[in-house]
């Protein structure tokens, strides 16, 4: 049945359909071939249960957030800031690329979009100090990865509405193992130019620092309104998301006046666009999953894959495995959407926290977004820089090592993730 079910996937696939329709299409077939007893109907109702939670209501209003945002000039401002800063050390305006990323992430949640928001300004002033397009754009790829990792995240969401994991504490578990990501990517990037005697920036006054950081001062509290919101139990995420919107409108429209009222609009119609594809995703994904489980596929792969009594590390290295593949090839939405279902029984029976399942997933997903062949940030990058193939994926590799260690540190060392426990209880 399983090569059935992937048969009708990829043929519709290669047929140049999009990935919603195999996702809808392949689960109904399978329902009418294989299980004639089953009610059609049951399989519909799926569809509506899978975008009934109420979670799910943040998705749209941090899309919504971050578009609000992007259509201004807050990564300039956040660049600006900690370029004043860092700029001037060896390798210092790579790091500050990275930690524009990971502070463009704290907005919009999508590596995609951090791409597109950063990666615009960040490569020309990469480019001006010496680097080339074979060390500048790898770097914004990948380190656009920190942008899953930081909440809010959209894959953790998505993640946390397929297990009932609390979202909130999946934020929360997110932000230590984002920093050491991105420690890694600054120690990577002051021994690449200390080695290629890449340039630097001249060093920023105090003057110049104060005005940056006057620039970038309300920007710079989106994150802090947001997580700190969630860590101190004032709103949920689902209310974080809409206090997000607020700021972003505030922000933007009303202080800065970068966005005018009439591109208002346009930028909802984008969101609108963006959530529709999000929820048909993991309506079909819902559906798909019940008929995996219908069918017990999820007990026959995990027991074929991971025998009858796998310890807990070696259930997450499996599970890094399966979703970093995964993620080469499908968005991680989707990615997260069908495997999921099939691995966090197990999971569970092993001893897994369901945390550390959760940060596990959504680092494979980042890292698999910006992987060759098809990872999704590869050709976000190709639209955005208007380069081909062959050159935006020079020099990605040694940062998909870099994640990869990070990957192997927090399956063998799970209490870096949930040491958040320690502080945070939702």
């Amino acid at each position: 049945m399983i090569w059935i079910l992937l048969g009708i996937m990829f043929l519709l696939l290669f047929l140049g359909y999009p990935i919603m329709v195999p996702l809808i299409v392949a689960p109904l077939a399978v329902a009418l071939l294989f299980f004639p007893e089953l009610n059609p109907m049951v399989l519909i109702q799926q569809f509506s249960i899978g975008i009934q939670t109420f979670v799910l209501l943040a998705v749209p209003m941090f899309i919504f957030a971050a578009d609000i945002m992007s259509s201004g000039k807050t990564s300039t401002r956040l660049l600006d800031l900690v370029g004043s800063f860092i700029g001037h050390i060896r390798g210092g305006y790579a790091i500050t690329t990275a930690a524009a990323c990971a502070l463009f992430g704290s907005i919009s949640g999508s590596t995609q979009a951090t791409v597109v928001a950063v990666g615009k300004p960040t490569r020309e002033r990469l480019k001006e100090i010496g680097y080339k397009d074979k060390q500048a754009i790898p770097l914004i790829i990948n380190a656009s990865d920190l942008a899953l990792m930081i909440p809010p995240s959209i894959a953790m969401i998505v993640y946390g509405v397929v297990t009932g994991t609390s979202v909130g504490e999946l934020f929360i578990a997110g932000i230590v193992p984002g920093l050491i990501i991105f420690l890694f990517f600054a120690l990577y990037s002051y021994f690449l130019a200390t080695a290629k005697k890449l340039g630097n920036e001249k060093k920023a006054t105090w003057k110049e620092r104060g005005r940056a950081f006057k620039k970038a001062i309300l920007p710079l509290g989106f994150p802090i309104v947001i997580i700190g919101g969630i860590y101190l139990g004032v709103f949920s995420p689902t209310e974080a998301a809409a206090v997000s919107v607020l700021y972003a409108f505030l922000l933007e429209v009303v202080i800065y006046r970068d966005v005018k009222l009439s591109d208002l609009p346009k930028i909802a119609e984008s969101t609108a666009i963006v959530t529709a594809a999000v929820f048909i995703l993991v309506a079909a994904g819902t559906a798909l999953s019940w008929i995996l489980s219908y069918a017990k596929l999820p007990q026959e792969i995990t027991e074929a894959v991971l025998g009858s009594d796998p310890s807990a590390t070696y259930v997450l290295f499996i599970v890094a495995i399966f979703f970093f593949v995964g993620c080469m090839f499908v968005d991680p939405l989707v990615v997260i959407l069908i495997l999921t279902p099939i691995f966090y029984p197990v999971a569970m029976d092993a001893g897994v926290d369901p945390i550390a399942l959760g940060i596990i997933v959504t680092l494979q997903a980042a890292i698999g977004s910006a992987t060759p062949p098809f990872g999704v940030d590869i050709f976000t990058a190709i639209a955005v820089f208007q380069q081909p193939y062959k050159e935006i994926i020079k020099g990605i590799w040694p940062y998909i090592l870099i994640l990869m260690a990070a990957s192997a540190l927090f399956i063998l060392f799970p209490e870096i993730i949930t040491s958040y426990q320690y502080f945070y209880s939702d």
